[in-house]
């Protein structure tokens, strides 16, 4: 897979830069859990259509599907729609797989569809209340997760809507409501929905990928935002990296990207039910 991955991005003519492993914020140094931020200053530096392959950490998940350490592809193209770079995933996919793991073609659902197909809700009306009666959430449950609609969301597109995905395709589902947009611009003639999406095979998310956001002083907004919000649930809110901000400052190009997890893809090519299973050293036995 590291090899046709490379030849897929080779015979696109995107470049592999190397991209610092770490980063640094309030003066501790930190492992880097996404090449995101360096890319960006790269693309608004100058840099034409660039790909990562390398690994990535993120502390606290471990699981059946997840790894503190783990294989991450992320690649960005100048210019691309979300039509082109949906496509771009499917096609690099497509070229990892081979031919017999995804027996038919893509399908392609909104975010909104899909939460009426599966559960007949509408995911931009429907009050905390009536999610939390669809999640069939306990009391207990109900106080965990308070009054957030996008936690609500969150939960039942993991235990609800994904499940009923189909296993031997690809499921793209895209135009994620604006409150979720993350680093996504959102649509210009719908602003209710983001240009973000997501590549499923079953309930196993691959992948996820933005139209990115151009605009520094709403990506600086989302950054306060987020910060704010992390404090008040008592987690760490870092101070927002200026030097991502001050690449916007400059005018990063347009463009859109996609980071796929590499280890889950394999898990997908090997019908296995166990991200360890796919790995040759994993964290509790390394």
């Amino acid at each position: 897979m590291l090899a046709d991955a490379r030849q897929y991005f080779g015979s696109q003519n995107v470049l592999e830069p190397e991209v610092a492993p770490a980063h640094a914020a309030d003066g501790v140094r930190y492992l880097q859990s996404s090449p995101e931020f360096a890319m960006k200053r790269m693309l608004a530096a100058g840099f034409p259509d660039i790909y990562f392959i390398g690994k990535v950490f993120r502390d606290g998940e471990a699981g059946c599907r997840h790894q503190p350490e783990f294989t991450m592809i992320e690649w960005y193209r100048l210019g691309f729609d979300l039509e082109a770079i949906v496509n771009d995933g499917e096609r690099l996919m497509g070229a990892l797989l081979g031919d017999g793991i995804l027996r038919e073609p893509a399908v392609r659902l909104s975010y909104c569809e899909a939460f009426e197909r599966y559960l007949g809700v509408d995911p931009l009306s429907a009050d905390v209340d009536l999610l939390a009666d669809v999640a069939g959430a306990d009391a207990s449950l109900r106080q965990s997760i308070g009054r957030s609609r996008d936690a609500w969301l969150d939960l039942l597109l993991a235990t609800k809507v994904a499940p009923l995905f189909p296993r031997d395709r690809l499921v793209t589902l895209y135009h994620y409501p604006a409150s979720q947009a993350a680093l996504s611009q959102l649509e210009p003639k719908n602003p209710r929905f983001a240009r973000r999406f997501e590549f499923f095979a079953g309930d196993l998310e691959i992948a996820n990928g933005y139209v990115e956001l151009t605009d520094p002083k709403e990506q600086r907004r989302r950054i306060e935002e987020d910060r704010q919000r992390r404090a008040s649930a008592g987690r760490p809110a870092h101070e927002a990296d200026e030097r991502l901000l001050a690449a916007l400052d400059a005018g990063l190009p347009a463009c859109a990207g996609i980071a796929l997890g590499l280890d889950r893809l394999l898990m997908l090519a090997l019908n296995a039910n166990d991200i360890r299973d796919v790995r040759h050293f994993c964290w509790e036995t390394a």
